[in-house]
């Protein structure tokens, strides 16, 4: 099958390019040092599409397909992974979870505003006691007065601090283990509803993480999504499907990372000569080009698939866990070209270099998804 892009897919990967590069690349430096997401530009992302990119145009969304959405996220992240991440997360977490689980009647209200850019979306899956063992969460959604009070907390949630809709994982039935947990949406402003602690994060600074907090959080029966105890089930749907973003966001931020490192290699000068011509390096660029285009075909392959509803759980593994083990291997390749001067602040290696350890962590630990395909094997 020919992964090749088309001629409008091509225009779009063009234009969000020319986007990154014109408002985003002169702040990556001072958001990074400030933590600052540039929510400002909102309206911005919201012009061109990429705040709804695969919602119905019935829900005021773009309407595009998961390849369009793959070269959005690769193409934001060549130039700030930061912004790409919370892009990602707005569209194939929060908003996604809606999209992919929600009644007709709770899309058109909630999901249709964030489609259409007015508002970004958040997710609520992990806690402070539950990480990859994302079934023992703590938080409690107990009914009362015709709706639900929800207590406990989430950890490491992209845009917590400034987005309206929330989507949130609850404990409705303890006894029934991961069949007794639910979804909810979850409105900010919402009694008992709030973020708190934001983290300083080694990388992806300017992107938005933050912990919630429910404190006797009272939300609408109508505002649980699906049934009660289908949560768990539409939250693995949903990263099935987000783990095509982080790969997106890996196979981006490699491609910036060796253009960097190729770039500096034709114009550092030792021995007389570009340091580009001497084979240690030369092979160094070929292996990070390498990876990078095989980690590329990875991500429009598994889009494909997602695009003709024939994607697998195996398949969203194998992709997130070479395309960001790659990405880590890229990074450190590029930093050892520019060696001293790799170690400074001054260059942007340094960040590709802290910002590469986020891929086999977050959506799904390296380990796990190996488990994944482990079992898909029969071991």
């Amino acid at each position: 099958m020919d992964f090749e892009l088309t001629e409008e897919q091509q225009q779009i990967k063009q234009s969000i390019r020319e986007f990154a590069e014109a408002e985003l690349q002169p702040h990556v430096h001072e958001w990074d040092e400030a933590q600052h997401f540039p929510i400002e530009l909102r309206p911005k992302f919201a012009d061109i599409g990429i705040m709804g990119v695969m919602f119905p145009e019935e829900f005021e969304g773009a309407g595009m397909g998961y390849i369009e959405y793959a070269t959005i996220i690769e193409e934001l992240a060549r130039v700030d992974p930061s912004i790409g991440l919370s892009i990602a997360a707005h569209n194939s977490l929060g908003a996604g979870h809606i999209y992919i689980a929600a009644s007709e009647e709770q899309k058109r209200k909630y999901l249709t505003p964030l489609a259409r850019g007015d508002y970004f979306s958040a997710w609520g899956l992990t806690e402070p006691s539950s990480g990859s063992d994302a079934g023992s969460m703590k938080t409690t959604a107990v009914r009362r007065n015709g709706g639900w009070v929800l207590n406990g907390s989430k950890t490491f949630i992209t845009n917590a601090s400034f987005a309206e809709t929330t989507v949130a994982l609850a404990i409705t039935d303890r006894t029934a283990g991961t069949h007794g947990i639910s979804a909810f949406i979850i409105e900010r402003g919402a009694s008992g509803f709030s973020a708190a602690k934001k983290e300083n994060k080694l990388g992806m600074r300017a992107s938005d993480t933050a912990a919630l907090v429910f404190d006797d959080c009272c939300v609408p029966d109508e505002n649980l999504i699906g049934e009660p105890g289908q949560g768990f089930t539409q939250a693995m749907k949903v990263l099935d499907g987000g783990r095509i973003s982080i790969a997106a966001l890996a196979v981006g931020i490699a491609q910036g990372a060796y253009e960097a490192a190729l770039r500096y290699s034709k114009e550092r000068y030792q021995f007389g000569r570009p340091i580009s011509e001497f084979q240690a390096v030369s092979h160094r660029l070929a292996d990070m080009q390498t990876m990078v285009e095989i980690s590329q075909m990875l991500v429009y392959r598994y889009a494909s698939r997602l695009d003709r509803g024939v994607a697998t759980t195996r398949d969203a593994a194998i992709l997130k866990l070479y395309a960001c083990e790659a990405y880590k291997q890229v990074a450190d390749m590029g930093l050892q070209v520019l060696g001293g001067y790799g170690y400074t602040m001054e260059y942007d290696l340094q960040r590709h270099f802290r910002e590469s350890r986020l891929g086999v962590i977050g959506a799904g630990t390296s380990d796990i998804q190996r488990n994944i395909i482990a079992k898909t094997m029969g071991l």
